[in-house]
């Protein structure tokens, strides 16, 4: 059984993924270090955002040997981003929330 690294790790490696890509990239909000669910808001600077969550297990056919991410929002305007997260942290409080700067749109993951 291959183990999935601890969320805070995972958050550094991306942290530093996106600098080296040459995007602003900043933790948000700090979840549970061993495994919180990290969700990444994408800003195009051109004034819209993508979501970012983690995809559901029960989507990828085989387990992935990486965290995969689907699209929940799509070049929205800032104010549903915050609604969404707020949605989500009533569901669960130990999540992270990564912003990314990146006008290429670039978010550095795998997206399903």
């Amino acid at each position: 059984m291959k183990m999935r690294l601890r969320s805070d790790i995972w958050v550094s490696w991306l942290l530093r993924r996106a600098e080296a890509g040459g995007a602003y990239v900043s933790v948000a909000r700090r979840g549970a270090a061993e495994a919180g669910a990290v969700f990444i808001v994408l800003d195009r600077r051109d004034g819209t955002f993508d979501l970012l969550a983690p995809a559901p297990q029960a989507a990828l056919t085989e387990p992935a040997p990486e965290r995969i991410f689907e699209r929940l929002l799509d070049r929205v305007d800032s104010g549903m981003v915050s609604t969404r997260l707020a949605q989500e942290f009533r569901f669960d409080a130990d999540l992270w929330v990564v912003e990314i700067e990146d006008r290429q749109g670039r978010p550095f993951v795998d997206i399903l």
